[in-house]
């Protein structure tokens, strides 16, 4: 019997991908700990928490009609970003899928009547929530799987595709990391302003009222409370929560919805990206299961 043995909410700022220097002169003289936590959470947790998949809840991979998952045995090329060119170009990348892993999620999601498919046309293009994270986390021998953020879907179809992933990994013999790759609220400031806010001050979040949204979830996140996360996302979705917040709640969905009581630990301070508000966190699996 398969297992998810850890979960992140983690950022992918596009700063992580930046020279060290570059981030210290964006960041008044101080690195962004989006990216030196990182560092700290591979070394505590990634290499040190015995895994055979990860599978990535990707933000930027925003479908409309149904989820997908991918299920290329292998991918490999270069990646420039079309939303950033200058900032991200000419990423080399070699990563390797499991099909079948991608397979079961779907056979799992069509139980529940969910539309969630499979894909592995070599001309898929490849986002940067997931190659950020991978840059940093992942290693040459290691599964890493993307899945889309279906834009249409509700709250509560978000929570059920989840809870069809974590059927999916029950039922094969894995070990499995699920990453949900996005930020919190996620407006960004105008043009003219943009090179003023670079720095990770929360100051920078673009209004004080989605600062304190993203505050208040994050407290209850530490706390274990996804039951009052989930129970407040019309009023989160004022705040634009990147991907409508998909990614987390796909999340929870695999960890047992709003039953999940699991802390997060924080690897990050709360930062700002040009406006946006990002994090950090780690759910480390309770010994007697996710929603305890």
């Amino acid at each position: 019997m398969g297992t998810i043995v850890g979960a992140g909410l983690l950022s992918h700022a596009p700063v992580i991908m930046f020279p060290e220097s570059l981030r210290i002169e964006a960041n008044g003289g101080r690195d962004f700990t989006l990216a030196s936590g990182l560092a700290r959470l591979r070394r505590e947790v990634i290499d040190a928490t015995a895994h055979d998949a990860v599978l990535v809840l990707d933000t930027h991979w925003a479908t409309t009609t149904e989820t997908v998952v991918t299920a290329h045995a292998h991918r490999s090329g270069y990646f420039t970003a079309d939303e950033m060119p200058s900032e991200l170009s000419g990423i080399r990348y070699a990563i390797p899928g499991d099909p079948e892993l991608a397979h079961a999620v779907a056979a799992s999601a069509a139980k529940d009547t969910l539309w969630l498919s499979t894909n592995d046309d070599p001309y898929l293009p490849l986002h940067y929530a997931t190659l950020n994270l991978w840059s940093h986390l992942g290693r040459p021998d290691m599964p890493w799987l993307s899945m889309s953020v279906c834009q249409t879907a509700t709250t509560e179809e978000y929570l059920r595709f989840g809870a069809a992933l974590a059927e999916a990994v029950a039922g094969l013999s894995r070990r499995v990391l699920v990453i949900a790759s996005g930020g919190l609220s996620h407006r960004f400031w105008p043009l003219s302003e943009l090179r003023n806010r670079m720095a990770g001050d929360p100051e920078n979040i673009v209004t004080p009222q989605a600062r304190a949204a993203d505050e208040q979830r994050i407290a209850w996140l530490e706390a274990g409370r996804h039951d009052q996360v989930v129970a407040t996302m019309p009023e989160y979705a004022e705040h634009s929560p990147e991907g409508r917040f998909g990614h987390y709640l796909m999340l929870a969905g695999a960890l047992g919805g709003s039953r999940c009581s699991a802390p997060a630990r924080r690897y990050s301070a709360y930062e700002n990206a040009i406006g946006t508000g990002q994090v950090h966190l780690w759910f480390d699996r309770p010994d007697d299961g996710w929603t305890s």
